[in-house]
């Protein structure tokens, strides 16, 4: 008990750290963190690390805001969005074994270490095939604000209605969906695009963590110093990525999500 007291706020300072660089990556590798360091279920692990992306992201969004790179209208609809469908993901992750579940989180993550890697590297080249030239949601020029119009509407709700049931099923806040569809179907800048992710992400994980609390399934005492590590982690990012390229910082996040991957299936497979 001791060492886990111990390891759990080192844990999520990790995630925390990861969550300020990339807006996706810490929410994606804080559940395996939790089962292969703290032995703990899918079921028990994806709560906790809820509670720690609804604390860390949701600083970064209130920081976001503050210097105004947070598209808080748009992060409000894709969060309002998914927490209408994170219920039904953590319903589900209940009822099923934890063996499955943690062999479908590995191949995600191998999945995803891919094309975060590769969609980096096309944008190193300056490949033009990277960026949607008509995306549903445009910034206005004048004001600096997203033009609303049906698409654009249409487009936030389904991103984060999937981000929502992913968040629900799989523990993680969504990032991994949230990041790459709105660079795909918006035009909005790389750090506004990050900053969103965190809005939307810390929304939906309060949610999901207030289910998880009233059906009594959130374990307080690890939950708790794993949002305080996360916490410091993300403001230690933030001084940290200063001169640093995102594009790099992803490609190397890509790497390690994809051992991690592996791992996890190694893992599962010798167990069964």
């Amino acid at each position: 008990m001791e060492t886990t007291l111990i390891l759990t706020p080192i844990l999520g300072l990790l995630i925390g750290f990861l969550i300020g660089l990339t807006g996706a990556g810490g929410g994606i590798l804080s559940v395996p963190v939790l089962i292969f360091f703290l032995h703990l279920t899918m079921a028990q692990a994806g709560p906790i690390a809820l509670l720690a992306i609804a604390s860390a992201a949701g600083i970064g969004a209130l920081l976001a805001h503050k210097n105004k790179t947070l598209r808080y209208k748009a992060a409000a609809l894709m969060a309002l969005s998914g927490l209408t469908t994170a219920p039904i993901g953590l319903w589900l992750a209940h009822q099923l074994p934890n063996q499955p579940l943690v062999v479908l989180f590995g191949f995600i993550l191998i999945i995803l270490a891919i094309r975060f890697f590769w969609t980096a590297q096309k944008e190193l080249i300056g490949s033009s095939s990277i960026k949607n030239q008509n995306p549903p949601c445009l910034l206005n020029n004048a004001t600096g604000k997203l033009i609303w119009t049906a698409p654009c509407f249409w487009t936030l709700l389904l991103i984060g209605a999937i981000s929502g049931f992913l968040s629900g099923l799989l523990g993680v806040g969504g990032g991994f969906i949230i990041v790459p569809a709105l660079k795909r179907f918006t035009n909005l800048s790389p750090h506004s695009v990050i900053h969103s992710s965190l809005g939307v992400m810390s929304i939906i994980a309060i949610g999901s963590v207030g289910v998880s609390a009233v059906a009594g399934t959130l374990i307080w005492p690890i939950a708790l110093l794993f949002s305080l590590g996360s916490i410091g982690g993300l403001l230690i990012s933030r001084k940290l990525a200063q001169g640093l390229n995102p594009l790099r910082i992803q490609q190397f996040f890509a790497v390690f999500t994809f051992l991690v991957g592996i791992y996890m299936l190694t893992k599962s497979f010798l167990n069964l």
